[in-house]
């Protein structure tokens, strides 16, 4: 049980070189993408520009999904306001 110990901790280059197999090729590294944040920037503005109603819309649903967790909460433990 304990002779095999030495094989369990045995790192993989060691242990590919022992069995005679070539070492692992080395993977490329994954390389992040570039933000250009003024070309975001832009077209955000040029969608607003567009369509005006946009930010009234989020803003509406934020305070309808307020409203609606407050009457969750109001009624889930019956404080009797609503």
């Amino acid at each position: 049980m304990y002779g095999n110990t030495l094989v369990l901790i045995m790192g993989e280059a060691k242990r590919r070189k022992n069995l005679g197999i070539p070492p692992r090729e080395k993977t490329e590294e994954l390389k992040l993408p570039t933000l250009n944040k003024k070309a975001i920037q832009q077209k955000v503005r040029t969608t607003l520009y567009n369509y005006p109603i946009i930010p009234f819309l989020f803003y509406g649903a934020a305070i309808l999904i307020l409203i609606g967790g407050l009457f969750f909460v109001f009624k889930s433990f019956n404080l009797g306001l609503l």
